[in-house]
């Protein structure tokens, strides 16, 4: 992205599908929102837990959504879903804590649990399964976990855990008590079937959620957990000390995204128009997609036989075409060098024009 953004500022047609995040703004009733808040509202301090409005919304969105009735007693307001991810591994796991994820996946998971003094454990997950855990993966580890994390639809493959597989990892976490710990970040992004909840499996798993990317607002850094009632004040606690509360005015506006669903219905239709363009391409590019990318916004494609690794491509194509894509050594340190993530969360016009120039491009140019 650095690099990318450097050829943009030199005057470079740059067209970014390594980005992980909308390239819409927030939606109109939530701009409206913040500009009432700041008119109105004081904007300090909230509870550690979060404006008690926006906790009730939230628990409220989980009838709408998945028929669940969750007390707004156990939602947390979180800045953003990365703390989340800080807070759910410090009330669940000791400084040492062991913490499973998927191999592929967001490199922050390792990075975080790594900075926290605990020890990821990769889980290698098969393409044939969606880059994705199943129980024989989980009961292959060489190390015992002290909390699993996933991630449905996850980041970079786009892959959705199913129900009854959700069923299965919840079922084996609790049959030898480990903590199960979602990120449902992407969920809303979908194409196909609604991504289930891991509470429609496990009503004590802790979710992590939040506004950045089916809500488009990103950069307003406002994000949610249910947590069991058991760790509500634990949570509280490490939350009030690490950075007080979120942001007062996102929590504010985040109310009104909950009403926002046509504008954001308009941005799902943009990403499945970009996500068929780009499934039909790259194929022809000679890149394989091997799992399905039925959620987020990306696709994690291998490239083929012969061809440099991914850093090496991906270096190329932003310098010969303009086309920033995401080399999969992010992602997997171990086999990532054969994949390349593609985002497609921008305009379905950059997609066109990109894989042009794409298709233009040639290993031996």
């Amino acid at each position: 992205m650095r690099e990318a953004n450097l050829l943009a500022a030199a005057g470079h047609s740059i067209i970014h599908l390594e980005t992980g995040q909308p390239s819409t703004g927030a939606p109109h009733l939530v701009r409206q929102a913040a500009t009432r808040a700041i008119a109105e509202e004081t904007l300090g301090y909230t509870e550690a837990l979060g404006l008690p409005a926006l906790r009730a919304r939230i628990a409220a969105h989980y009838g709408e959504k998945h028929g669940i009735d969750v007390n707004p007693a156990r939602v947390v307001a979180t800045t953003g879903s990365s703390a989340g991810l800080i807070l759910a591994f410090l009330a669940l796991t000791a400084p040492s804590g062991r913490i499973g994820m998927a191999r592929p996946s967001y490199p922050c998971y390792r990075n975080i649990a790594t900075a926290l003094g605990m020890e990821p454990i990769e889980i290698p997950c098969l393409a044939e399964n969606g880059f994705q855990p199943t129980i024989g993966a989980l009961e292959n580890l060489n190390r015992p976990l002290d909390l699993l994390l996933v991630a449905s639809p996850a980041n970079p493959t786009g892959a959705v855990l199913p129900r009854d597989r959700l069923a299965e990892i919840a079922g084996w976490c609790r049959s030898i008590d480990v903590p199960l710990v979602a990120d449902e970040i992407y969920h809303g992004l979908t194409y196909g079937a609604v991504a289930p909840t891991v509470l429609e499996v496990d009503a004590d798993a802790i979710v992590l959620n939040g506004f950045s990317k089916y809500y488009s607002m990103t950069g307003w850094r406002l994000g949610w957990m249910i947590v069991p009632e058991s760790k509500v004040r634990q949570v509280e606690c490490l939350a009030q000390n690490l950075y007080i509360a979120p942001p007062s005015i996102s929590q504010h506006a985040g109310i009104a995204a909950f009403d926002a669903t046509d504008e954001l219905e308009d941005n799902i239709a943009r990403y499945a128009a970009n996500r068929a363009l780009l499934l039909a391409a790259l194929p022809r590019l000679g890149l394989a997609v091997p799992a399905s990318p039925d959620g987020a916004f990306y696709i994690y494609a291998k490239l083929p036989d012969g061809w440099p690794d991914s850093t090496t491509v991906a270096h190329r194509w932003l310098q010969e075409t303009g086309v920033a894509v995401t080399p999969g050594i992010d992602f997997d340190t171990v086999d990532g060098g054969r994949f390349l993530r593609f985002g497609y969360a921008g305009a379905t016009g950059d997609i066109v024009e990109a894989i042009a120039r794409l298709e233009r491009w040639s290993l031996d140019s």
